[in-house]
């Protein structure tokens, strides 16, 4: 089985999002291999696709992200 692409692994994320943190941990740990493998320093996420996107929502997880080693931004 190969390594999720950084667009899979993203993908995981929204979809654990909206299952109410499912596994979120354990596709924070993908999610920064792939940034890892790819070269990239910073996960960007689509602020339309959060469950809670509002400005507390967001910074909520750019906390929890950080605390696990990645980086957040989004996009416009």
């Amino acid at each position: 089985m190969s390594e999720p692409t950084l667009a899979e692994a993203t993908e995981n994320i929204y979809a654990s999002l909206r299952a109410d943190n499912a596994d979120l941990d354990a596709h924070i740990a993908t999610l920064k291999a792939a940034l890892a493998r790819e070269g990239k320093k910073q996960a960007v996420f689509d602020p339309t696709r959060l469950v809670q996107n509002n400005r507390a929502g967001r910074k909520l997880m750019q906390a929890y992200f950080r605390q696990r080693g990645v980086s957040v931004s989004f996009s416009e």
